[in-house]
C-alpha cells in the first residue's frame, strides 16, 4: 500500500484530505460521530416519551426491585422457600403502600369541614390586611377580580373541558401505571435472574461477559441509590413532620408522607410539598407561624442538598454533587417529574457499567449462560435450574 502511494499520484480528495489541518479533520471526524450519536439518542428519547406508559413502570419496578431484593434474600437465608419470602416482601410492600394511603385519607377527611371554615376566615382575614394596606384593595375590587375571572373561564369552556379529560386521561394511565409497577416487581423478585440471562443471552456470546459485568456493576448502583434515597426521603418526611408537631400546625402527618413521597425527587421534591405546609400553617394559624415553618422547609432543605445528597448520594452513586444537580436539571427538561425522579439513578447506572467495562475486568471471563442478576445469592437452596449464580469478578470494585 506505501508503494502504490507512492508511485500514483494523489487524487483530488486526497489533495484536499491533506489540504486541510491536522485538527479540522479531528474536529471533523468527532462531528459527524457525535451527530450519529445524537440522532441515536434522539430517537431514544422519542421511544421512551412514545411509550411512557409502559417505560416508567419498569422504571419504578426496578428501584422496588433494587430495594427489596435484599430483604428477600435475608428471608431466604433464614431457611424461608424462595417462594414465601417472595410473597412475604411483596406483601410488606402493599401493606406500607395501602397504610399510608388510609392514613392520609382519613386524617384530611377528619379535618376537611375544618379546613374549610379556617380558610373562609383566612380569607376574609387577607381582604381587611388588603383594605387597610397602602394598596387600599377593597373587598368589591376582589369580588370584580373573581367575577373577571370567573367569565374568562366561561368563555374558554371548551378549553377547561379538554383539560379535565386530560386529567382524567392522566388519573388512568397512573392507575395503569401503579398495577403493571406492582406485577413487574412481583416478577422481577420472583425470577430476575432469569429475565437477566435471557436479556444477556440477546447479546453476541463475545460481549456477554462484559454486558453481564456492566449489568451487575449498575444493579449494585441502583440498589445503594434506592436504599439511600430513602432514608433522606425519611430525614426530609421526619424533619418537616416534626417542625410541623412542634409548630402546632395540622395535618402534620398527611405532610410528612407527602414530604416523604416528594423527596424521591432529589433536591427540590422536599421544597415543593414542604410548601404545603406553609400554606396549611397560613391559613390555620398565622403568618409569623407560616414564617417560622418555612424556615424549618429551608433548614431540612439546605440539611439534605449540603449534608445528605453529597455525602449520601453522592457515595452511594459515585457521582459528584454537580453531576447529581445537572443530572436532576437535565431530566426534568426531557421528561418532567418522571425524569427527575429517574435521572440520578440512570445516570449512575450509566457511570458503573462503563466504568466496569472500561476497566476490562469482563475480559477472560466465561459466558455467563448460568449467571442471573447480581443480588441473588446461593440461599434460594439451589432452588433455580441453572444452579448457584456467581457475581462477576471485581463488581463491587467498580459499581
Amino acid at each position: 500500500m506505501a508503494s502504490r502511494d507512492v508511485a500514483l499520484p494523489a487524487d483530488r480528495e486526497g489533495e484536499l484530505e491533506r489540504a486541510l489541518p491536522f485538527g479540522i479533520r479531528v474536529a471533523g471526524a468527532w462531528s459527524w460521530r457525535l451527530i450519529g450519536v445524537a440522532i441515536a439518542a434522539a430517537i431514544a428519547i422519542y421511544l421512551v416519551g412514545l411509550l411512557h406508559i409502559v417505560v416508567i413502570p419498569v422504571l419504578v419496578a426496578v428501584l422496588l426491585s433494587g430495594l427489596l431484593t435484599p430483604v428477600k434474600n435475608r428471608l431466604v437465608r433464614l431457611g424461608l422457600p424462595k417462594v414465601l419470602a417472595v410473597l412475604i416482601t411483596f406483601l410488606g410492600l402493599l401493606i406500607a403502600i395501602a397504610a399510608l394511603i388510609v392514613l392520609v385519607v382519613l386524617t384530611l377527611r377528619a379535618g376537611a369541614s375544618d379546613f374549610e371554615a379556617r380558610a373562609v376566615k383566612s380569607y376574609e382575614g387577607l381582604l381587611g390586611v388588603l383594605g387597610n394596606s397602602p394598596l387600599a384593595i377593597s373587598s368589591s375590587d376582589v369580588a370584580k377580580a373573581i367575577a373577571s375571572a370567573t367569565k374568562t373561564l366561561q368563555s374558554h369552556s371548551g378549553e377547561v373541558l379538554s383539560g379535565a379529560l386530560a386529567g382524567a386521561s392522566t388519573a388512568s394511565d397512573i392507575l395503569v401505571g401503579l398495577l403493571l409497577a406492582l406485577f413487574t416487581t412481583l416478577f422481577f423478585l420472583i425470577d430476575g435472574p432469569g429475565i437477566w440471562r435471557w436479556v444477556v443471552r440477546l447479546f453476541p456470546r463475545r460481549s456477554r461477559a462484559a454486558v453481564n459485568g456492566a449489568g451487575a456493576a449498575a444493579w449494585l448502583s441502583v440498589g445503594e441509590y434506592a436504599r439511600v434515597q430513602v432514608i433522606v426521603a425519611l430525614i426530609d418526611a421526619v424533619g418537616i413532620g416534626l417542625g410541623a408537631f412542634l409548630l402546632h400546625v395540622p395535618f402534620f402527618v398527611p405532610l410528612a408522607v407527602l414530604v416523604f413521597l416528594g423527596a424521591f425527587i432529589p433536591v427540590v421534591g422536599a421544597v415543593v410539598t414542604g410548601a404545603l405546609a406553609v400554606i396549611v400553617a397560613l391559613v390555620y394559624n398565622d403568618p409569623i407561624n407560616a414564617l417560622l415553618m418555612l424556615g424549618v422547609v429551608i433548614l431540612v432543605n439546605q440539611i439534605e442538598s449540603h449534608i445528605l445528597q453529597p455525602l449520601l448520594m453522592g457515595g452511594a452513586v459515585r457521582l459528584h454533587p454537580v453531576g447529581v444537580v445537572l443530572a436532576v436539571a437535565t431530566g426534568s427538561v426531557l421528561a418532567g417529574i418522571a425524569g427527575a425522579v429517574f435521572a440520578v439513578p440512570i445516570t449512575a447506572a450509566a457511570n458503573s457499567a462503563v466504568r466496569y467495562i472500561a476497566g476490562g475486568a469482563w475480559k477472560g471471563e466465561p459466558e455467563p449462560s448460568t449467571r442471573g442478576i447480581p443480588g441473588e445469592q446461593e440461599g434460594d437452596g439451589g432452588r433455580n435450574q441453572d444452579g448457584p449464580e456467581p457475581q462477576p469478578k471485581d463488581v463491587t470494585t467498580v459499581a
